[in-house]
């Protein structure tokens, strides 16, 4: 699969995490309660210590994440390439300890919050396989 292609699939995975991660920024400065679905763990989860980081809805963290990995996929060459690819790493990172903190902490689910994950999974995935594709086609080589 062609660099322009993997980029491609990020940003339909970033426009779907700002989506998810809008929509509990909003609800939260709304004052509203998520519609949760299956697992009815969001309102547990987003009234949690842990849905906050310096005073910081971790959502709205996450929109900013998305949208800052976004730019940098539509930008060219090494630097926006390990800039997105550490982006995405640390949330991963942040999603699993996130996941963690709802299953052992706060023994609640939340959809909103495990889709967000998946999302940020997948984007490591195929930022992985942006930076090999990259180191492949030869250091300083532009991917195509």
């Amino acid at each position: 699969m062609s660099d322009r292609a993997l980029r491609g699939v990020s940003q339909v995975l970033c426009a779907a995490g700002i989506g998810i991660s809008g929509y509990l920024t909003y609800v939260h400065y709304a004052g509203l309660q998520p519609v949760c679905g299956i697992s009815h763990g969001c309102e547990t989860v987003q009234t949690s210590a842990y849905a906050t980081l310096l005073g910081i809805p971790v959502a709205m963290l996450g929109v900013i994440t998305y949208v800052v990995i976004l730019i940098s996929l539509r930008l060219r060459g090494e630097r926006p390439l390990l800039t997105s690819y550490a982006l995405t790493l640390i949330a991963f990172a942040f999603s699993v300890y996130l996941t963690y903190r709802e299953l052992f902490t706060i023994h609640a689910i939340c959809s909103w919050c495990v889709s967000s994950a998946i999302v940020f999974t997948l984007l490591a995935i195929v930022g992985s396989r942006r930076v090999l594709h990259f180191n492949y086609a030869g250091a300083g080589a532009a991917p195509a």
